[in-house]
C-alpha cells in the first residue's frame, strides 16, 4: 500500500480532472473548445504519469501530445471555414454511447478482476538516456522522416484551404 496519502489524493484528483476534460471533449459543440479540452486531458494524463514516477513518459506526453498534436489540431480547426467548426448531431451518437458503455464495462471488469499486487522485481533497465541515444543513433532517420511528413501535411492543409484570388474583370473598352 502507498504510504503517502498526498500522492493518492493527487492521483485521484488528476484522474477525475482528466476524465472530466475527456468527457467535455465529446460534450462541447465548438471544435476549438474540444481541442482545448483535449489538451487539458493530455496534461492531466502527464500529471498522472508524474505521480506514478514515470517522469520521462510525462515529459513526452506534454511535448508530443499536449504540445505538438494539440497545436496541429488547433491549426487544422482554425484553417477550416467558420461554418464547419461546429459539431453537428449525427446518427452515430447512440451507437457511440453504447460502444463507450461496453468499453467502460470491460475496463471496470479488468480493473476489479486483476490482482494488483506489487512484485519485488528490480527497476526497468531502459532509462531516458538509452531512449535518447536510440532516437539519435539508429532511429534518427525515421524520427526525421516523421517530422518532415508532419510539416508537408501542414503545408498541404494550408494550400488546400487557401481561397483562390479572382482577377478583376476587364472592361470591354480596354
Amino acid at each position: 500500500m502507498i504510504a503517502d496519502n498526498g500522492i493518492v489524493i493527487a492521483f485521484w484528483l488528476l484522474a477525475a480532472t482528466t476524465i472530466g476534460c475527456a468527457l467535455m471533449v465529446a460534450a462541447v459543440r465548438e471544435l476549438v473548445q474540444a481541442v482545448l479540452f483535449l489538451a487539458l486531458t493530455f496534461v492531466g494524463a502527464a500529471g498522472m504519469y508524474i505521480v506514478l514516477s514515470a517522469d520521462f513518459v510525462a515529459v513526452v506526453q506534454v511535448l508530443i501530445y499536449a504540445g505538438a498534436v494539440s497545436v496541429l489540431m488547433t491549426f487544422a480547426v482554425m484553417l477550416t471555414p467558420a461554418a464547419d467548426r461546429r459539431n453537428s448531431e449525427t446518427v452515430f451518437q447512440v451507437p457511440a454511447l453504447i460502444l463507450a458503455g461496453l468499453v467502460l464495462a470491460i475496463v471496470v471488469f479488468v480493473t476489479l478482476d486483476t490482482d494488483w499486487a506489487i512484485s519485488d522485481r528490480g527497476a526497468f533497465s531502459a532509462t531516458a538516456a538509452s531512449l535518447g541515444e536510440a532516437f539519435l543513433k539508429p532511429y534518427v532517420v525515421p524520427f526525421e522522416v516523421a517530422s518532415v511528413l508532419l510539416m508537408v501535411a501542414m503545408i498541404g492543409a494550408i494550400v488546400l484551404t487557401q481561397e483562390d484570388e479572382v482577377p478583376p474583370r476587364r472592361q470591354e473598352g480596354e
